[in-house]
């Protein structure tokens, strides 16, 4: 799941609770906490809306001056069905141990048919378990090194771990990235 730095900033200051996404399934559940730029991000609650619902009142929440501006925004992002996500800013990501994570079932399956889908789409074939792979053996590998070691652009490997990062797979960390306890979790099952 990524949240924009500007929602992460209003999360951290107290003027944001409220984020709306579009996610074919939800990448979050309540109770997660997140790992971010700005610290620790707890997701009090996380329920399906229609875009019509979304009052004023919501939309401040979420950082904009109408229901009519967040519904254009969601509207441009994402796919799939709309969330709306409760958020507290839990405190600096130092203070606090990666919480364990375990995938049920349906979770398991549902992200194994999403790499499926990214490695089928692919000219390259089959990527995405490499690449899982490798960053679980060398956390905070950058991407300049990842691709070099692939022989791929840049631009194409950037791409590539934001795919992964929109299935909460991975994050960024010291420079480069590494696996959230959601893929730790995925590779470990």
């Amino acid at each position: 799941m990524v949240l924009s730095n500007r929602v992460l900033r209003g999360v951290a200051a107290g003027e944001i609770t409220l984020a709306f996404l579009r996610w074919p399934t939800p990448l979050v559940t309540a109770g997660a906490q997140l790992r971010t730029a700005v610290g620790l991000v707890r997701v009090t609650e996380v329920v399906q809306v229609e875009p019509e619902q979304i009052t004023d009142e919501q939309a401040h929440r979420a950082g904009f001056s109408s229901a009519a501006g967040l519904r254009s925004s969601v509207d441009k992002h994402g796919r799939g069905r709309l969330h709306r996500l409760a958020l507290r800013y839990d405190g600096p990501a130092e203070e606090c141990p990666r919480p364990l994570v375990r995938l049920t079932p349906g979770e398991r399956a549902a992200v194994d048919r999403r790499l499926a889908r990214l490695d089928v789409s692919s000219p390259r074939g089959s990527w995405t378990r490499r690449v899982l792979d490798l960053l679980r053996a060398r956390p905070g590998v950058r991407v300049q090194e990842l691709a070099a070691e692939q022989n791929r652009p840049v631009s194409r490997c950037k791409v590539e771990l934001w795919q992964l990062r929109e299935l909460g797979l991975v994050e960024p960390a010291r420079g480069g990235y590494r696996l959230t306890p959601r893929g730790v979790s995925y590779l470990d099952g």
